[in-house]
């Protein structure tokens, strides 16, 4: 299966599709999205195809889920439940400028784009957003549903958990735990643990207050729904 649909029609899958035509690696048949004025149009020369749920009728076709924004971070996570395709269904999307070291993992279903770098026994999750420059040095653990924007910096022994957010230009210090779904926001410097679901900011970091995104309380509900073992263990696929 080398064709490949790309799940949202935002900036982060053209983004996406971008980096799909430049490794050469999968044909992109389209992008999905619910949204029905885009159905039958094209994004940046694509197709879209049709809504999200179209992903049954093409059994044949590999998948990457690509929403979500800093309003509402879970998006990816809830997409994933409510389509409930197999692990074996879901790419990973690596663009060819990317670094990643050989003792390194990455997840079903997670995006790397251009310049991003992994530098040793980085692992990282399923459906994980990494998008350009982000740098994750040695020993950094990046869970499912986890989001990395442009410039983020890991220190040695980092980790992001379960659906976490960090915004452009965010530094984590070596060590530190960034709680499940919490968010960092751009250009702010982590020097100790961020508790799960809040929302930090400033340099150095601080609580800002809870974070809000929506059906982050149903997620929480089903965290088990969301269990992949899989995940923090996979070759690239």
């Amino acid at each position: 299966m080398n064709g490949l649909v790309i799940v949202g029609a935002g900036g982060f899958a053209r983004e996406t599709a971008q980096a799909v035509a430049d490794a050469g690696e999968f044909t992109l048949l389209g992008h999905l999205d619910d949204n029905p004025a885009l159905h039958g149009t094209e994004v940046d020369g694509v197709p879209v195809l049709g809504g999200c749920d179209l992903v049954h009728d093409l059994p044949g076709a590999r998948v990457v889920v690509c929403v979500g924004n800093p309003r509402d971070y879970a998006a990816r996570a809830r997409l994933v439940h409510r389509l409930a395709l197999p692990v074996e269904r879901y790419a990973t999307v690596v663009h060819p400028t990317a670094a990643v070291s050989a003792s390194s993992e990455i997840g079903p279903g997670s995006v790397l784009l251009a310049h991003c770098v992994l530098t040793a026994a980085v692992r990282v999750g399923a459906h994980v957003a990494v998008m350009p420059h982000v740098v994750l040095t040695h020993d950094d653990v990046v869970e499912d549903f986890a989001t990395l924007t442009s410039g983020v910096r890991l220190g040695g022994s980092a980790r992001l958990e379960r659906g976490a957010y960090a915004g452009a230009g965010a530094l984590v210090k070596e060590g530190t735990t960034i709680g499940a779904w919490s968010l960092i926001g751009m250009g702010s410097a982590v020097l100790g643990d961020v508790p799960p679901g809040e929302v930090w900011v400033g340099s150095p970091a601080r609580r800002l207050r809870a974070a809000d995104a929506p059906a982050l309380d149903q997620l929480a509900a089903h965290a088990h729904d969301f269990a992949s073992p899989h995940v923090l263990g996979g070759p690239v696929t």
